[in-house]
């Protein structure tokens, strides 16, 4: 994991840390005008060393990290691996572009691109997140509890279209959808161009508002 984190849940404009597992370089988030968050693509399993990279470089850089079970030497075990084979960075585009050109990432790191915006040369983009969203995303992620999983929509049943947000609880700050996930009320965080959802552990409705009004920023 590439951040440190209260287990209490997080102040209201705070993320977690973003730490270098191989170096203990670690990098705070900082709101920036002229930066927008990133998605890279990562290839060969280099996720991991790919937010390294980006964090010892000054870069604050988020890999979302889950439990999964495998199996070795014929017994069944939990272990941490990444949700998605993909790294969030908080940077300008010039050091994107850098990051994906002249840098030694280069042979794993690629742009996600944004397949629903098409430019002025054609082409589409590369996708960058909404801030608002990167928070929620990041608080629902980086508790790293066991219950948290990456899940396509048509396996949710969404409660309803309205957006709540989390007032209480490990949660805290997470803004989404109520959805049923295996018998219990969850909230889906989403991301703009990115398909799969993640899902909260059981969240009490007790802990539920109406969310305000979003104003989202790229």
């Amino acid at each position: 994991m590439v951040a440190t984190f209260p287990r209490a849940g997080l102040a209201s404009c705070a993320l977690p840390e973003a730490k270098s597992s191989k170096t203990g370089v670690s990098v705070e988030y900082t709101p920036d005008p002229d930066k927008k968050w990133y998605v890279f693509r990562i290839t060969y399993a280099r996720e991991q060393q790919a937010a390294d990279y980006l964090i010892e470089h000054g870069i604050y850089a988020y890999l979302a990290m889950g439990w999964k079970q495998i199996v070795k030497d014929g017994k069944k075990k939990r272990v941490l691996r990444p949700l998605f084979n993909m790294v969030f960075a908080y940077v300008t585009p010039d050091q994107a572009n850098t990051f994906v050109r002249d840098t030694p990432l280069c042979p794993f790191i690629t742009f996600y691109y944004d397949h629903f915006t098409v430019a002025l040369d054609f082409r589409n983009p590369p996708l960058t997140i909404p801030d608002s969203e990167m928070q929620s995303f990041v608080r629902a992620t980086c508790l790293q509890d066991p219950h948290v999983m990456a899940v396509e929509p048509e396996r949710c049943n969404f409660l309803s279209d309205e957006e709540v947000l989390v007032t209480d609880g490990p949660f805290a700050g997470v803004r989404g959808r109520v959805v049923r996930v295996s018998r219990q009320n969850r909230v889906a965080v989403s991301l703009r161009g990115i398909s799969t959802l993640i899902v909260t552990a059981y969240i009490p409705t007790a802990f539920l508002e109406k969310a305000p009004t979003a104003n989202k920023t790229l």
